[in-house]
């Protein structure tokens, strides 16, 4: 769903974070979306069947979900870090070896499935292609809980990019 992040920026953020759940009753809301759902809109905008008006009801979404998180006071990179801050807090207070373990599985599985894919042991089939897009995701959970986010770095990049140069 990189097209939708492209479309609506901080609903395309929210429905994959913390907040999901509010970005997707005010897609549902100006989708006529009946289920409020994160599966039911998903379902909807992965359709390929939106029509333009339902393209400029996400617009207008996007538009009230900034007022809203603006009203409440919700900054979503701050959720974000938040998140992850308290993952890793939980991880050293603890000293669990879960999330070690569970790292070490699933690159294991994501590299191995695309290593099998990619000598022709296994054939891509759909549910294999699902399961290795699974395995990504979860993959690049894995990488940011240890190593840090590169939304910093890409913030960064876009606002010097929009910057006029000093003369």
């Amino acid at each position: 769903m990189d097209w939708f992040k492209t479309l609506a920026p901080m609903l395309g953020t929210a429905l994959a974070g913390p907040l999901g759940g509010a970005a997707a009753a005010f897609i549902a809301d100006k989708l006529g979306v009946q289920s409020k759902t994160i599966e039911a809109v998903s379902e909807v905008l992965n359709s390929g069947k939106l029509s333009p008006e339902q393209i400029s009801a996400i617009k207008m979404a996007e538009i009230d979900f900034q007022k809203f998180l603006e009203q409440n006071k919700i900054d979503l990179a701050k959720l974000d870090v938040d998140n992850t801050k308290s993952a890793r807090e939980m991880q050293i207070g603890t000293k669990s070896t879960t999330p070690a373990v569970l790292t070490y599985l699933i690159t294991i599985g994501f590299f191995g499935i695309l290593g099998l894919m990619m000598s022709d042991i296994y054939k891509a089939s759909e549910p294999l292609l699902v399961m290795l897009g699974s395995l990504g995701t979860a993959w690049i959970a894995c990488v940011n809980f240890w190593f840090g986010s590169s939304a910093g770095g890409q913030r960064k990049t876009e606002m010097l990019a929009n910057s006029t140069p000093s003369r």
